[in-house]
C-alpha cells in the first residue's frame, strides 16, 4: 500500500497542527476520487428525501468547485473529510460518509495524546471534561473547561474546523457533537490547549494526538445492559431500556414483568437509546396502555418519475398552474409541478398498530419516560406512538431529531455512504426530525451535577411521581 509522509505543517483540514512525518495513506486514484464524489452527489440528488429543502444552487456549485479539489487531496484522510463536508451540507442524521473502519480504528485519535485521554462535553455551551485516563485525574480534575484550542475560543474553533463536517440534522446536536469531538484528529496531530481548571487556574497543554494505551479512565464508565431494572423505592420501578438493536430486549422486558407489575409508578429510561429498530420498541409499548390499537409514523418518501419532470420543465409549470382545469388535469399539472421541485412524495400506507397483548398482561400506571439528546431513531419512534398516552410524562432533554430509512453504498477506499431515503412524522404530520422529540418537563444536567456525580433528570422524574 503505497503512503505519503508529510513533512509539513497542515491546519485547515486537520483542524490542528499535523507535526512533521505523519504517516498517511494515499492510495486512492484521481479517477475515483471523482467517481467517489460523483456517486455520493448521484445518490443524494436521486434519493435523498429532504433534497427539496436545501439550496440546490449552491449544492450544485460545491459539487462543480469539489471536483477539481478532490483531485488535489493529497491522500485518503483529506479527501474523505471533503466528502463529509459536502455530505454534511445536507444536514441530516441519517445522511454521512464513513471512513474505512481501518482508517478509523488505526489513523484516528479521539481526545487521545500517549499520556492523556480527554473525554468532553457540551455544559452550558462550554468545552467540559468529563473523564480522563486515571492517572491523570489529579492534574486534569473532572469539570476542567477548554477555553482555546490553537490560540483560537472553542466557539470559532468549533465554527471552523468542526461543525462544517458534521452531518446532524438538529443544532442541538451540532453544538455537542463539535464539543464532544474537538479533539479528533489523526495521529501526529498538534494541539496546544487553554485549560481552567474547577479552581479557576490556568493551565497551557502543548499535545500530540498518539493512541494511549491506558485503558483506565475516571470516572469509570457505568456498564449499560441491554435492559437495567432496579428498584428506586417500594413504590417506584426503573427499567432503563438502552437500545431497539436487539430483538432480545422484548424477551428481557416480559421476563421482568412480574417485577415491574408490583410496581406503583414506573420510569422508563431512555437516555442511551439510540435507537434500532422499531417494531422492537412498539413491542414493549403495547404492554404499557390499554389502547388496543397503537399510532405509528407517518411516513413518506419522492416519488419521481421522469416524464411528469419533463412534462413540467418544457411547460415551465409555476404553482398558480396546479390550479385551474378539470380534476384530472390539476392532478396531472400538480405532480408534474412538484416533481421538478423534488417535492412530490408517495405516502406510505397508514394504519394503527393492533395490540394483541391481554389486557391482563398491561401495565398502565403514572410513567415518566426519561429522554435526551442521544435518545435517537427508533427510541424516537417509541415516543411518538407513546404521544397520545395520558398517563405518560416525557422529562429530560430533547431527543437526537433524527429517524428514517438509510440507503448505504459503497465509496471509494473502503468508506461507506449513506442517504436518507424516508421522512418520518407525527399521525398528524407534525415534524420532529431537526427539532428532536420535545420533554414535557425540561430537566438539563448542570455543570454542578457533573461535578457531583448527580442525575438531576432522574431526581425530577421521582420527585415528580411523588407528587402524582
Amino acid at each position: 500500500m503505497q503512503k505519503l509522509f508529510l513533512s509539513f505543517i497542515i491546519s485547515l483540514i486537520f483542524y490542528g497542527n499535523l507535526s512533521a512525518q505523519t504517516e498517511l495513506y494515499n492510495t486512492i486514484s484521481k479517477t475515483d476520487k471523482i467517481y467517489g464524489l460523483s456517486k455520493f452527489w448521484k445518490e443524494a440528488n436521486s434519493n435523498f428525501v429532504y433534497i427539496n429543502k436545501i439550496n440546490k444552487q449552491k449544492w450544485e456549485s460545491d459539487y462543480i468547485s469539489l471536483i477539481e479539489k478532490v483531485q488535489e487531496t493529497k491522500n485518503d484522510y483529506e479527501y474523505y473529510r471533503l466528502l463529509q463536508k459536502f455530505c454534511a451540507s445536507l444536514k441530516d442524521g441519517h445522511t454521512n460518509v464513513w471512513m474505512p473502519k481501518a482508517m478509523r480504528e488505526e489513523l484516528i485519535c479521539d481526545g487521545e495524546f500517549g499520556n492523556y485521554r480527554l473525554f468532553l462535553k457540551n455544559i452550558d455551551g462550554k468545552a467540559i471534561i468529563t473523564r480522563v485516563n486515571l492517572s491523570k485525574k489529579q492534574e486534569i480534575p473532572i469539570g476542567t473547561e477548554i477555553l482555546e484550542v490553537n490560540g483560537v475560543s472553542v466557539k470559532e474553533y468549533t465554527n471552523k474546523f468542526l461543525k462544517p463536517y458534521i452531518s446532524t440534522s438538529s443544532e442541538h446536536i451540532l453544538e455537542n457533537r463539535s464539543i464532544s469531538e474537538l479533539l479528533k484528529a489523526p495521529v501526529g496531530t498538534e494541539f496546544y490547549l487553554k485549560l481552567r481548571k474547577p479552581n479557576n487556574s490556568l493551565v497551557n497543554l502543548k499535545l500530540t494526538s498518539k493512541k494511549v494505551a491506558e485503558k483506565e479512565v475516571y470516572p469509570s464508565f457505568i456498564k449499560r445492559e441491554l435492559l437495567d431494572f432496579k428498584w428506586v423505592d417500594n413504590e417506584i420501578a426503573y427499567v432503563s431500556l438502552n437500545s431497539f438493536e436487539n430483538l432480545k430486549i422484548d424477551s428481557l422486558f416480559v421476563d421482568k414483568l412480574p417485577e415491574i407489575k408490583k410496581a406503583k409508578k414506573l420510569i422508563i429510561d431512555l437516555r442511551y437509546n439510540g435507537g434500532g429498530n422499531s417494531n422492537i420498541g412498539l413491542q414493549i409499548l403495547k404492554y404499557l396502555t390499554y389502547d388496543d390499537e397503537l399510532e405509528k409514523l407517518k411516513s413518506s418518501s419522492r416519488l419521481h418519475i421522469p416524464t411528469f419532470k419533463a412534462w413540467g420543465l418544457i411547460y415551465k409549470l409555476e404553482a398558480k398552474d396546479t390550479l385551474q382545469g378539470t380534476k384530472e388535469n390539476i392532478k396531472l399539472l400538480s405532480q408534474a409541478y412538484l416533481t421538478t421541485k423534488d417535492s412530490y412524495f408517495y405516502n406510505f400506507p397508514y394504519s394503527l398498530k393492533k395490540n394483541e397483548i391481554d389486557k391482563s398482561e398491561r401495565i398502565v400506571i403514572p410513567t415518566v419516560l426519561l429522554i435526551g439528546n442521544n435518545t435517537a431513531s427508533a427510541a424516537e419512534d417509541f415516543l411518538v406512538s407513546a404521544d397520545n398516552q395520558k398517563h405518560m410524562t416525557k422529562i429530560g432533554e430533547p431527543t437526537y431529531g433524527s429517524t428514517g430509512q438509510p440507503m448505504f453504498f459503497d465509496l471509494p477506499g473502503g468508506a461507506t455512504g449513506r442517504i436518507c431515503t424516508k421522512k418520518d412524522t407525527y399521525p398528524d404530520g407534525r415534524e420532529f426530525v431537526g427539532y428532536g422529540v420535545q420533554p414535557d418537563v425540561m430537566v438539563k444536567k448542570t455543570y454542578l451535577d457533573y461535578i457531583n456525580d448527580k442525575d438531576s433528570v432522574l431526581d425530577e422524574a421521582i420527585k415528580y411521581l411523588n407528587i402524582e
